[in-house]
């Protein structure tokens, strides 16, 4: 069973920056991509930055230059450092894989193009 965990979340004051984590657990062979989504209330989820197994990365137009995703796949672990972070910013963060082989549970033979959601981490920005 694969399981993301995201941390990192919290209160920080608009100008300010945080780091998001989010491991993934589990019997895992390989993970094309990981990413990071929010859903702020009343608003559709939306892609913040995604990063594949070959280092391509894609932001969200309103995080460019100020957001920075990366990935330990030596630990299955994807990051996100935010930073000049805006009261828009607020948000539940979610990490996201997709892509990912794990083993069969009886025969350990490899499913490929699993999909697996964290349950989110809390991001709010305030003065």
């Amino acid at each position: 069973q694969v399981q993301l965990v995201e941390s990192g979340g919290g209160l920080v004051q608009p100008g300010e920056s945080l780091t998001l984590s989010c491991v993934a657990s589990g019997r895992i062979f390989s993970i094309y991509a990981m990413g990071w989504y929010r859903q702020a209330p009343g608003k559709q989820r939306e892609l913040v930055a995604v990063i594949t197994s070959d280092e391509i990365t894609n932001y969200a137009d309103s995080v460019k230059g100020r957001f920075a995703i990366s990935r330990d796949d030596t630990q299955n672990t994807v990051y996100l450092q935010m930073n000049s972070l805006k009261p828009e910013d607020t948000a539940v963060y979610y990490c996201h894989t997709y892509g990912t082989v794990v083993p069969d549970s009886e025969t350990d033979a490899p499913i490929y193009d699993m999909r697996y959601w964290g349950k989110g981490t809390l991001v709010t920005v305030s003065s």
